[in-house]
């Protein structure tokens, strides 16, 4: 700000000492505005930018006190000098103490206001640079926060495609082996029907993961739900449950759904059938022997579901990492060779899509209990 381009207003009920301010400012090239009144001079900041207010501390109506304070709460780097012609030594510390930059008392001469004048445009000035540097500071932190998470985004994004590359490496590995000792004449007549089975196996494997990894990449792109619905709850349970009930029970597993409630949820079917399919898949996938339930209920706008079994379990330690990508705990391997590791990442991205929230309770050979709320009301 140049000061000689800097714009002043006068706010005195006093003509003789606005038009005096007025007079005095004018030739050396200051911006200067009059007004006659407190409720004139809040209007006319509101209307215009002021560098520095001149404004008489005994006013009727509005005192000088008070504008003061209400032109400090809306711009405190505003330069204001307090004139009257009561001054007093408590009046002019209740100015200070109020934001008031100088006090003028009156009668004063030009050469004394323009010294206030230019040594309160300094101060104005100086708190503008300071504004400015703090701005500039500030705007530099952010981009080197903004720099940090994205160097951070770039390295996870590099890991993950190196553990993508590592797990679908295996499966097509495994592939080219058996294929290879088909076509080389090393298996033998009896042996093709064994190593056939193992070929599909490792295939279906490797389609498996990268359906799972499509699925998850599409969840991963909405990061609220969109082109939601009202949606049935209790229907898509049932209709997935019933997929899943021959498969438990063809491995000897008692299976039982218990539905208490019929709660409407907007929601995409198609993510409330991904949560159960994956839940109910890894239930009946680790538990040799016993039960699995899913329960559905409604409490306090929430739609809660829990899918229990009486498997493998999991430990403590391995609880923090289950629903990483690929992670699958140790019991789980020998249980199970092959499995994608993603099923429960998916369920995951659903909850945290819809702002819901999953609990685990699990132990060691006695199985686990996935606990899921998902808001009935999409936010």
């Amino acid at each position: 700000m140049d000061e000689q381009t800097a714009n002043i207003l006068v706010i005195d009920d006093e003509i003789g000492m606005r038009e005096g301010c007025k007079r005095a400012l004018t030739p050396h090239g200051f911006q200067v505005s009059v007004a006659e009144h407190g409720a004139e001079g809040l209007r006319r900041l509101d209307e215009e930018r002021f560098d520095l207010v001149l404004l008489d501390a005994m006013m009727p109506g509005m005192s000088g006190l008070e504008l003061l304070q209400r032109i400090q709460e809306t711009d405190p780097d505003t330069i204001c000098v307090m004139i009257t012609g009561y001054a007093t030594v408590e009046l002019a510390a209740q100015a200070m103490k109020q934001g008031a930059q100088d006090f003028l008392p009156k009668p004063f001469t030009s050469d004394e206001l323009l010294t206030v004048v230019q040594r309160g445009l300094a101060e104005r000035q100086r708190r503008l640079a300071l504004r400015r540097q703090r701005e500039e500071e500030e705007k530099s932190i952010q981009l080197e926060r903004t720099r940090q998470e994205m160097a951070k985004l770039d390295a996870i994004e590099s890991r993950f495609m190196l553990v993508i590359v590592h797990e679908l490496r295996n499966p097509a590995g495994v592939i080219k082996n058996y294929l290879q000792l088909l076509r080389s004449g090393f298996a033998d007549e009896d042996e093709w029907d064994e190593y056939l089975e193992k070929l599909d196996l490792r295939a279906g494997q490797l389609l498996d993961m990268l359906d799972d990894l499509l699925e998850l990449a599409h969840l991963k792109e909405r990061l609220s739900p969109a082109k939601v619905k009202p949606v049935a709850a209790a229907e898509i349970l049932a209709g997935v449950a019933a997929q899943f009930r021959s498969v438990a029970e063809a491995r000897g597993l008692e299976f039982e759904v218990q539905i208490h409630a019929q709660p409407t949820m907007m929601a995409q079917s198609g993510h409330l059938q991904s949560l159960w399919r994956n839940l109910l898949d890894n239930a009946i996938r680790y538990t040799p022997k016993g039960k699995i339930t899913v329960t559905l209920s409604e409490k306090e706008g929430q739609l809660v579901t829990a899918v229990s079994d009486t498997g493998i379990g999991v430990s403590t330690e391995e609880l923090t990492r289950i629903f990483q990508e690929f992670y699958r705990a140790d019991g789980a391997k020998e249980q199970v060779e092959l499995g994608t590791g993603l099923g429960l990442p998916i369920v995951n991205q659903v909850v945290k899509i819809y702002g819901g929230r999953i609990e685990v309770d699990s132990r060691p050979g006695q199985g686990s209990t996935f606990t899921v709320s998902l808001p009935l009301v999409a936010s």
